[in-house]
């Protein structure tokens, strides 16, 4: 993969801070953009419209950059799979979820993604053995989402609850697409980016259309606008803006996207969805934050590269 490029003055910083504010607050807004479309679309045919749509457009970036967009050699299976992982399973999870729980309360669940993404490197790859200062992290973060949580996963009612488990579901699929990343040989982000998208779009399109009809769409043309802003403003820009970042300042710091998503989520969801943070979520979100920049932050064990999968 590309090497970032240094950030050799205070305008290099800057500038790559606005791009992680302007990337973030599109993620952000898919969030809000699910809750306003609301139950006039299923969440499979939510899926199947934001991965046609988000695959179509990056399709179209890759184009101008006179690449194939056709996968070649092991692409099938790696599209195949992320589609999967990092799109079906979250994106029907997440359009569930946000019909029974806050924006604000989903967006802070998904966060916990590197926390389990740390877990199970721990257990498959020798060189990310979590050593105290990192595995403290990790278990700061788990208390911050053990006071997210709070009673309502066990002890709530059943709609409550169901959205809660959904979003973690969505959490520990994020964080096994994210491991089958780094399997991958010389990644292509770009290319990756769309292969998910596409193969997370298009097989649930023929599913829905399979199963429900062309009725499973009969409320699009009354969401037309929000589902163009969810596919253009909150699925293929951002995806291209978060490449952009690591290219410039590498991983460590692009991953603090993940941090600032819940915080716009919170203020947006407040100002456009009127919706009320509880004191037991800010105390949450903050310690799950916490343990995220321990985690991140903290530097890595050295030990060999080579890759030690458990049985």
């Amino acid at each position: 993969m590309t090497q970032p490029s240094p950030l050799s003055s205070r305008t290099d910083i800057a500038l790559i801070f606005g791009q992680m504010l302007l990337c973030s607050f599109f993620w952000a807004s898919a969030f809000l953009l699910m809750k306003l479309i609301g139950t006039d679309i299923s969440p499979w045919a939510l899926t199947a419209l934001r991965g046609v749509m988000g695959g179509g457009l990056l399709a179209l970036w890759v184009m101008a950059r006179r690449q194939n967009v056709l996968p070649r050699g092991r692409e099938w299976r790696d599209w195949l799979v992320l589609g999967i992982l990092q799109g079906i399973i979250p994106n029907t999870l997440t359009a569930f979820a946000l019909t029974r729980i806050s924006a604000g309360l989903t967006s802070m669940i998904q966060a916990s993604t590197p926390l389990i993404v740390a877990v199970l490197a721990h257990l498959l790859f020798a060189e990310e053995r979590l050593r105290w200062q990192r595995a403290g992290g990790v278990l700061v973060g788990f208390a911050g989402m053990a006071i997210l949580l709070g009673p309502d996963a066990f002890l709530g009612d059943g709609a409550a609850a169901s959205g809660i488990w959904a979003m973690a579901a969505t959490a520990v699929s994020y964080a096994i697409g994210n491991l089958y990343v780094r399997s991958i040989p010389q990644p292509q982000p770009l290319r990756l980016a769309m292969g998910q998208q596409a193969f997370s779009g298009l097989p649930t399109l023929a599913a829905v259309l399979l199963v429900s009809g062309p009725a499973a769409f009969v409320a699009v043309p009354g969401q037309a606008l929000p589902l163009v802003a969810l596919g253009l403003f909150a699925t293929a820009l951002p995806i291209v803006l978060y490449m952009t970042i690591l290219r410039q300042a590498g991983p460590t710091l692009g991953s603090m996207n993940g941090y600032l998503v819940p915080i716009w989520t919170i203020g947006l969801a407040a100002i456009m969805l009127h919706e009320i943070v509880t004191g037991r979520q800010i105390l949450g979100g903050a310690v799950v934050l916490a343990g995220l920049a321990i985690v991140s932050l903290t530097k890595r064990a050295a030990m060999p590269l080579a890759p030690k999968l458990a049985a």
